[in-house]
């Protein structure tokens, strides 16, 4: 037993020996060392692939990052990790060179040419991938390049907007009605006026419907809009919408015809800039930016041109907003080939109006609000002018006031005739004179707009909207001088003088709502009360109402209806109209409307 005993002490003596550790250390490291070594040329040869390259090589494989912007997120991401990968083994020679020159007591000698290489616990390599593959994904969803459920950025800053209407109407004429009423808009509107020489024409005029009923027409509006918030302060628009005609005061098509296929006019065509936050700028084809009533500008009607809107609180009292509205619109160019078959053209002439409006929200209470609004319109050069002497008789093909008739107009207007005709003087009772006719007023107007909602029992909502317009510019004599006596519309009965001739300036509107103004959420409902009276040259024919009155001036009466809400954004809504001439021939039209809007 004593034998082995010593013979395990002598053993253990032997490994203890200091002699026998830097030997069996050294072949440890020599063979861990070329291990490493192995491994590190090994991953030299054949980098795997990062988190990043395999995160966007997923996004395109899954299409939601498209190829081409793809691959040169890819190559970026390659590129960076082998540059890194170079960095790191430049980083783990410098170290390795610095540990075998200075190596800790009791460590192994490192030989030149080894490699050490860090160990990175998993748990640290998890951490980083999910920290890259975080920020990436956070990138993709706020930019919207790799979010397969969400729609890409540029289509947020998209809407559309759209409306239908339906409408039943039907037109009552009395039988008492004036059977002579000139349709004074088709004559212009035609290539060669309308002969007024009895001895060469024996044809009527155009003339107006004013006693046969039209009932049960159906009649739809459609109008569809793409806008886009292109900046935080550019916005842009473009709407079309279906109409029979290119005329600016209604939408409406007619249906029927044959089933034959409806028009599409461009309706609105605009871009706006948000200068301050107080002053927006909006250019193209656009809904008025002034506060007004049909009386002056039709609901359907859009202008052309440029204009600026500002509103703002006032600094002293918030519950005072202050607004105000300038607008340059471009009314009509006269043809810059004027006479087509002369050497010698005419001068350019443009038609224009320039508006300007300043008004206040005041809000009283909780139940009262007040609004009100001054506006002043010039309606430059659109009067008509009277022509030189004009030969047509020796071949002339148009005269050079022709440019003056309006482009579009409705009826009410005093009107006179545009051509100083020369007669033939071989056969002077036998020369043609087709006349076309133009405004024998000017219109420069003054507006005052003023609204009123409150709350009857706390609940229901009440608002009185009132309207008065004045033509400054209105003068009878100025006119008679204007038109040179050819005045040819506004007399009284029997004759065509001075005497009998009546018109009027002013126009003005009183209507009260009960109910909800504007129905939107399904149940809402409102009924509503006005009554008109515009005289024949308060305003200019061509762009207010084309319902009351069949359009135009020179008409008084009342109107009354109401509106309920099936649903979300869908109502019916009816209406009565009757009206009547101010002045002038007996002119009597009673109006029913029945009509379902949807809004989206």
């Amino acid at each position: 037993m004593q034998a082995p005993r010593e013979e395990q002490a002598r053993r253990a003596a032997a490994a203890a020996s200091p002699r026998s550790v830097p030997r069996r250390s050294v072949l440890a490291a020599t063979l861990a060392a070329s291990l490493f070594v192995t491994a590190g040329a090994a991953h030299a040869e054949a980098p795997r692939e990062s988190a990043m390259v395999k995160l966007i090589r997923g996004l395109i494989s899954s299409g939601a990052l498209d190829k081409a912007t793809g691959e040169a997120l890819l190559a970026q991401a390659q590129t960076e990790a082998f540059a890194a990968q170079q960095a790191s083994q430049q980083a783990t020679q410098q170290a390795t060179q610095q540990a075998a020159a200075t190596p800790p007591a009791g460590a192994p000698r490192v030989e030149a040419g080894d490699v050490r290489v860090p160990y990175i616990p998993q748990t640290v390599r998890d951490e980083i991938r999910d920290e890259v593959k975080g920020e990436v994904m956070a990138q993709a969803k706020a930019e919207g390049w790799a979010a397969p459920n969400e729609l890409p950025e540029w289509t947020k800053r998209i809407h559309i907007e759209g409306d239908m209407r339906l409408r039943n109407e039907s037109r009552f004429y009395s039988s008492n009605n004036n059977n002579i009423q000139i349709d004074f808009a088709a004559i212009n509107k035609s290539s060669n006026g309308v002969d007024v020489n009895p001895n060469t024409s024996v044809a009527l005029p155009p003339l107006l419907n004013t006693r046969e009923n039209r009932t049960n027409q159906w009649r739809a509006r459609a109008r569809f809009g793409i806008f886009a918030d292109v900046s935080d302060s550019i916005k842009a628009g473009v709407r079309v919408a279906a109409s029979n005609d290119n005329s600016p005061v209604s939408t409406n098509t007619t249906l029927g015809g044959g089933l034959a296929k409806k028009d599409i006019w461009l309706d609105q065509a605009w871009v706006s800039y948000q200068a301050t936050d107080w002053m927006n700028v909006i250019g193209g084809r656009f809904a008025p930016p002034f506060v007004t009533t049909d009386m002056l500008f039709s609901p359907d009607l859009n202008l052309d041109g440029i204009a600026a809107r500002f509103d703002k609180d006032l600094p002293i009292n918030r519950d005072i907003n202050l607004f105000g509205s300038i607008g340059f619109i471009p009314l009509e160019y006269s043809n810059d080939n004027a006479p087509s078959n002369s050497q010698d053209k005419m001068h350019s002439e443009y038609k224009w109006l320039l508006g300007a409006q300043v008004g206040a929200n005041w809000k009283i209470d909780s139940a009262n609000r007040l609004r009100g609004a001054l506006a002043y319109y010039d309606f430059h050069n659109i009067n008509g002018r009277l022509s030189s002497p004009c030969a047509l008789y020796a071949g002339a093909t148009s005269c050079d006031s022709d440019w003056s008739r309006p482009a579009f107009m409705q009826k009410g207007n005093t009107l006179m005739l545009l051509r100083n005709i020369s007669l033939n003087p071989l056969d002077p009772a036998n020369t043609a004179q087709p006349q076309f006719v133009g405004y024998a007023s000017k219109f420069q107007l003054f507006d005052v707009n003023l609204r009123w909602d409150t709350r009857v029992a706390g609940v229901y909502g009440l608002r009185f909207d009132a309207n008065f317009i004045r033509n400054l510019a209105y003068n009878e004599n100025a006119m008679f001088t204007r038109a040179n006596g050819g005045i040819v519309n506004n007399f009284g009965a029997g004759d065509a003088t001075r005497a009998s001739f009546k018109s009027g300036p002013n126009a003005y509107m009183l209507q009260a709502t009960f109910g909800k103004p504007s129905p939107a959420a399904r149940g809402d409902w409102n009924v509503m009360f006005g009554y008109k009276r515009i005289e024949p040259d308060a305003v200019p024919d061509a762009f207010n109402d084309s319902t009351f009155h069949g359009g135009g001036t020179n008409a008084r009466g009342y109107y009354l209806g109401g509106s309920y809400a099936l649903d979300k954004n869908a109502w019916v809504t009816g209406r009565w109209i009757s009206t009547k001439e101010v002045f002038g021939p007996p002119l009597s039209i009673d109006t029913l409307q029945f009509e379902f809007n949807a809004r989206f």
